[in-house]
């Protein structure tokens, strides 16, 4: 099992920045891939940025240039930066970690709000 937890979120302007961090703890040993989705009201949960363990990312295209990812394998944690947040960036942000092919684990969800 790998248990989730998030920090971070919150509100924000728009054009602003907010910082969400995610650490996983039992057995992390295996975990592959680490990363985040969200999802808005009345929208299916989508993805916002995968890494690998060896670092590689990779972002949906509506926040390319504009977020970053990244990952402490040895804190087991992994990071979102969001820069020059939109307003249709807000929504429920969850924290989610893969080991393999299995189902992924997932955290408890943070909200952002970025208001215009």
């Amino acid at each position: 099992q790998v248990q989730l937890v998030e920090s971070g979120g919150g509100l924000a302007q728009a054009g602003g920045s907010l910082r969400l961090s995610c650490a996983a703890s039992g057995t992390t040993f295996s975990i592959t891939r680490m990363g985040w989705y969200r999802q808005a009201p009345g929208k299916e949960r989508e993805l916002v940025a995968g890494i690998s363990s060896g670092g590689i990312p990779n972002y949906a295209d509506s926040v390319k240039g504009r977020f970053a990812i990244s990952r402490d394998n040895a804190r087991n944690t992994v990071n979102l930066q969001m820069n020059s947040l939109k307003p249709e960036d807000t929504a429920v942000y969850y924290c989610f970690a893969r080991r393999g092919v299995l189902n992924p684990y997932w955290g408890q969800g943070t909200q952002v709000t970025v208001s215009s």
